[in-house]
């Protein structure tokens, strides 16, 4: 009797831990299944490591060395032209030293359509992340035109959550065979605009794209409140009232802007409010106000660094 009872014991035993080993080899593939799934999505959002400057919306086109080769001779002697003039800049040693207070120095004046060849005008649309739509063209009075239409329909693919924006931005400041440099504005503490809009609110964009990949979406951001109807406006902007953000988030840790490190100048739309839009610019200049004084305009908190990044 014994003997029975304690092979019933071993038999029941035995068959628990069958059971208990299929569980466990069941589990764990449902574990690695749900960790392989969550690895797929990761790696290219998620990366603290920047692989682009544009952030996954580089949209060059590969061309092969030897077309690459052509098109460095067609450009060699557009390219000597600029080294000349540069050395000539340099021998004459003629730089501007101080900025006459009161007077707008224009950086960009549209009264000549081939100013805006030194601007790109981009929206969702062009990613396939939206319907927006925008140009910047020649206006009828002899100015620059940034019109289009803002549209907040959302992809049905799963992946966009957000839609609607449209911007023009310039082009990157360049020297002599494809050197890149920047834009030197230590003399001046204000930024000017003379626009006519069409009462919605825009965002003005400073980028100072640093050497590091943590510094390449670093931009610089104020609100530029259009009234609407048929008068310009001449909007005065301290470069002291310009936020630090970066990938549209402003940032925890604030610092003034390096005047000297400015890369681009852009404009955007995107006000949550669908429909057309026109801004139409005159001129973007800088300007020297003695009686602004004013470093930077937010708090800068002095936390700890496993509270607020470095």
């Amino acid at each position: 009797m014994a003997l029975l009872q304690s092979n019933l014991v071993i038999n029941i035993l035995n068959h628990s831990i069958r059971k208990y080993s299929v569980l466990c080899s069941v589990y764990s593939s449902r574990t690695l299944l749900d960790r392989s799934k969550q690895c797929q999505f990761i790696p290219d959002r998620c990366l603290f490591w920047e692989k682009e400057r544009k952030g996954g919306y580089n949209t060059t086109i590969k061309t092969p060395i030897l077309d690459q080769i052509k098109n460095g001779f067609k450009e060699l002697k557009s390219e000597t032209i600029l080294f000349t003039k540069e050395v000539k800049e340099l021998v004459e040693m003629d730089p501007l030293l101080v900025a006459r207070p009161g007077e707008t120095d224009l950086v960009w004046c549209f009264n000549d359509a081939s100013v805006l060849d030194k601007f790109v005008a981009t929206s969702d649309s062009d990613h396939n992340e939206g319907f927006s739509s925008c140009k910047l063209e020649p206006s009828p009075a002899g100015r620059a035109l940034f019109h289009g239409h803002l549209d907040l329909r959302v992809p049905k693919d799963g992946r966009i959550k957000k839609a609607g924006y449209c911007a023009i931005r310039s082009k990157r400041v360049r020297k002599s065979f494809k050197r890149e440099s920047t834009f030197d504005w230590n003399l001046y503490n204000t930024l000017v605009l003379k626009v006519r809009g069409d009462g919605r609110s825009y965002l003005l964009n400073l980028s100072t794209e640093g050497y590091y990949d943590i510094t390449w979406n670093d931009i610089y951001h104020y609100v530029l409140f259009t009234r609407g109807g048929p008068y310009w406006q001449v909007a005065k902007i301290p470069f002291s009232k310009f936020i630090l953000g970066s990938k549209g988030r402003v940032q925890d840790k604030q610092t003034r802007i390096r005047l000297d490190k400015v890369t681009h100048f852009g404009i955007s739309c995107g006000d949550k409010i669908p429909g057309p839009f026109n801004l139409e610019i005159e001129y973007v200049g800088l300007e020297l106000d003695p009686s602004h004084d004013e470093e930077f305009a937010y708090e800068m908190y002095k936390t700890d660094k496993y509270i607020v990044g470095v």
